[in-house]
Order: structure tokens, then sequence, then C-alpha cells
């Protein structure tokens, strides 16, 4: 397992489950978004809603996941965050789901965001850009 500058437990709601028992795949979207957002709150201190006040909207430009094995209702897990800067106006999340105890990788992702301004045009705040250069 990585070391991750982030880490937030959950466990699987037995709604979130397909007819097959499995954890829906659209699901792990939304444990994925939830984790960046307390990553955000948590870790760096920024609060989403705070950024949307503004005017400024975060916004993700691209998701891969590779999933590589199934969560079914009443698992623990855990997602795993590593933020990373990709250019002047990108930024990448490195995000992993691990069942637990056991620790098995169940889904490996890249999220990648920008912000765009009220005009619609990218524009990274200076609270990102800070957060991105001190790694």
């Amino acid at each position: 397992m990585k070391e991750y500058r982030f880490q937030l437990e959950f466990s699987v709601r037995d709604y979130e489950c397909d007819m097959q028992g499995h954890v829906n795949n659209a699901v792990y979207l939304n444990y994925l978004e939830h984790s960046r957002h307390q990553f955000l709150k948590e870790e760096l201190g920024l609060n989403f809603a705070d950024f949307v006040g503004r005017g400024i909207s975060l916004v993700v430009i691209r998701a891969e996941l590779d999933y590589k094995r199934s969560l079914q209702s009443g698992d623990r897990f855990m997602v795993g965050v590593i933020l990373e800067k990709v250019s002047p106006l990108r930024y990448c999340f490195i995000q992993d789901i691990y069942l637990l105890p056991e620790k098995k990788l169940v889904l490996k992702a890249r999220v990648t965001g920008t912000a765009v301004n009220a005009q619609g045009r990218p524009e990274l705040p200076e609270e990102i850009s800070a957060a991105l250069n001190a790694r």
C-alpha cells in the first residue's frame, strides 16, 4: 500500500449495491468525490463551498478508474488520496480504495481537475496553487 497524504474510512451501505450484491460501479465515484472534499477540508483547511461562494468552480475534467475487485454490503474500506500538480492550471488526485482490514486493492483512480472562474475561464485559486507547490 502506498503512503497517502490523506485517508478516509467508509462502510458500504445496502442501497449502494446492485442486484448481484456488489457496489454499483457509479457509487465508487461518490466515494472518491467525498474523499477529495474531505481532503481539501481536513488536510488543506479549504472549504469547497467557499470557492463556489467566490464564483470559482473546482471541476473534474477526466476520471480514470481501474476496478480490481468488488465491495459488498457491510464491507469496511479506505480511500487513500495523493494530490499532484499536472500543469499550472491542472491537478490530479491519485486515489486508491482498499478493503479493510485485509488492505486488498479494490480500485485505482486518477482524477484530473482544474478550476474555472465566474466567467468560465481557467483560474486556479491561490490556495490550491500553494498546496500544489508545497508538495
